[in-house]
């Protein structure tokens, strides 16, 4: 029995403990918090753990500005890497003036800091976070209406090391931004600037030229580029992923420009209405590496960029989007495999 009693104890010392942890990693963050109330011995075995620490999570809450603020002043969130207030509800300059004024210590080592939907956040609420997290390396701020290339210009000044910047829907950022990024930020790896409709070919070109590390660009409905705004573009040798949704202006001549980014793996032409065929197979000779491509809604194309598509591309692509394209006939499953044998998805205009 005491043999018994003492493989317990050692049971209870040491493996729970190490299983506790593994099992504890693996959870997110927020059933990990949940489980600090189950009892005292959980609680001490889980904060003895730094590792677990190191996200807030307050995605999608309400009082997220409180709620953040409470985190910041437990001891277990002194070493953070991440902070999620995706579409967090009553979070605002005050709040991020605060976390400046109380907390800063706690994010020397924030990493990835998400705003997406922010929306009552502004330049001075950009200002006050960014002070406290000089080692941010991805930054995110999707559909926020009030922040400013003010914002920005604090952004570049506190935070160095950015390598992905989503402004998707900041529609107030104009080609003062991109000269602030193309300045300061020659290592960017990903950069989304949907909908930042007052951006011009200029500032376009500003990126083009300085940001040459991008890996992932999106310029999703951005009508207003023309060809001269892609003119540069072939200085990106990294570029794997590029969205030009709705580029209205693009005509082949902008994608003889693209063709020369040979390592692209994935291109989207949604809606690039002025293309034809001979873009396409500039496209298709360039970019022997697509995996994706999409042509939806393009009326100029016919079968035979897809048949140049098939001899340059046939053993990498594997979703072809052509829905709307009314010259590219009907197929059979059997027929497209013959054509892109490691083809997944194939929609066509019915």
């Amino acid at each position: 029995m005491e043999g018994e009693g003492e493989q317990l104890l050692t049971w209870n010392r040491e493996t729970v403990p190490k299983v506790m942890k593994i099992v504890s990693s693996r959870l997110p963050q927020r059933d990990l918090v949940s489980l600090l109330v189950v009892s005292p011995w959980l609680h001490r075995t889980l904060l003895s753990y730094p590792s677990l620490w190191l996200v807030i999570d307050l995605r999608e809450m309400n009082d997220a500005g409180d709620r953040l603020l409470a985190a910041l002043s437990l001891p277990r969130y002194q070493h953070l890497k991440q902070i999620s207030l995706e579409f967090a509800q009553d979070i605002e300059d005050r709040h991020l003036e605060l976390v400046r004024s109380k907390h800063s210590d706690s994010l020397q080592s924030l990493e990835c800091l998400n705003l997406n939907g922010c929306q009552k956040i502004s330049d001075k609420g950009i200002e006050a976070i960014t002070s406290t997290c000089p080692k941010l390396k991805v930054f995110s701020i999707y559909w926020n209406v009030r922040v400013s290339d003010i914002g920005v210009k604090h952004m570049v000044k506190n935070c160095k090391h950015v390598v992905d910047l989503n402004l998707s829907g900041c529609k107030n950022l104009s080609d003062k931004t991109l000269q602030l990024i193309a300045d300061n930020y020659q290592d960017l790896e990903s950069l989304n600037l949907t909908r930042c409709v007052k951006i011009t070919d200029s500032g376009l070109q500003q990126i083009l030229l300085n940001c040459t590390s991008l890996r992932s660009l999106n310029l999703y409905a951005l009508s207003s580029f023309t060809d001269e705004a892609y003119k540069k573009i072939s200085s990106l040798a990294h570029l794997r992923f590029l969205d030009l949704c709705g580029a209205q202006n693009l005509s082949d001549e902008g994608l003889s420009y693209i063709a020369k980014c040979r390592s692209l793996v994935s291109l989207n032409l949604t809606w690039c209405v002025r293309i034809t065929d001979t873009g396409v197979i500039t496209i298709a000779e360039g970019c022997t590496s697509l995996e994706f491509l999409s042509l939806f809604g393009i009326v100029g194309v016919t079968d035979k960029c897809l048949e140049v598509l098939s001899k340059s591309c046939s053993n990498t692509i594997t979703t072809l989007d052509v829905n709307g394209c009314i010259g590219i006939k009907r197929r059979s499953r059997e027929e497209l495999l013959k054509l892109f044998p490691h083809l997944k998805c194939f929609k066509v205009h019915s």
